[in-house]
């Protein structure tokens, strides 16, 4: 069954690539790539997204009331997603070092790319910056918080969840005693090398299911 499971994610991440190849072939035909890291347009995109800007006026003369009413209530939210930012980077910085695990780099997650968009106005450029930040902090914290579930508590439940971490499916299978004591270092192990679990050597100890 666990070589079935196997074979199951690594389909899924041959998928995975191949969406990626069918996304890069499609943002080819947009008129864009990336260099080092900055976007560039082929010529004549850029003057034709300014040409398609709506202006600002345009913009909010057409938002719903209720957009703009609830648009202070979505701000709101920037506090709080800062303080989850610096409180996760102070937790990894203290923890994953006593824990002797790398850290989490936080640029990888927080990417601000949608201003060089030249056919949003500022509004709609701030509400992207906003969306950015907030889903970048999501993620970077999820990041964390996967690995430290890793390290601490690497065991399947036993009720499906909704749209599991990568790393959820190296862990241990629900009422697996005997392998969560065989397997627990070597997911760690996998933590502090960031090798894949099935590339460490691990003892051949049988897993032992618990008797009533």
């Amino acid at each position: 069954m666990t070589r079935r499971i196997d074979e199951i994610a690594s389909e899924i991440v041959r998928l995975q690539s191949e969406l990626d190849r069918e996304i890069l072939k499609r943002r080819k035909s947009l008129g864009w790539a990336l260099h080092k890291d900055l976007v560039a347009f082929e010529h004549g995109v850029t003057m034709e997204h300014r040409r398609l800007r709506l202006g600002v006026a345009a913009f909010l003369a057409g938002a719903p009331i209720l957009t703009v009413l609830t648009a202070p209530v979505i701000y709101s939210l920037i506090l709080p997603l800062a303080l989850i930012d610096l409180w996760a980077s102070a937790y990894q910085a203290i923890c994953f070092r006593a824990y002797r695990l790398p850290r989490v780099q936080r640029r990888d997650y927080l990417v601000f790319d949608r201003s060089s968009l030249a056919y949003l106005n500022w509004i709609e450029g701030l509400n992207c910056g906003f969306c950015e930040y907030a889903n970048g902090v999501a993620a970077y914290v999820r990041e964390i918080a996967s690995q430290t579930e890793q390290y601490w508590c690497p065991i399947k439940h036993a009720l499906k969840i909704t749209h599991p971490h990568k790393r959820y499916q190296d862990f241990v299978e629900y009422g697996d005693a005997g392998g969560y004591r065989a397997r627990l270092d070597r997911l760690r192990e996998a933590l502090r090398t960031g090798v894949g679990v099935e590339d460490l050597s691990e003892p051949q100890t049988p897993s032992v299911p618990l008797k009533s």
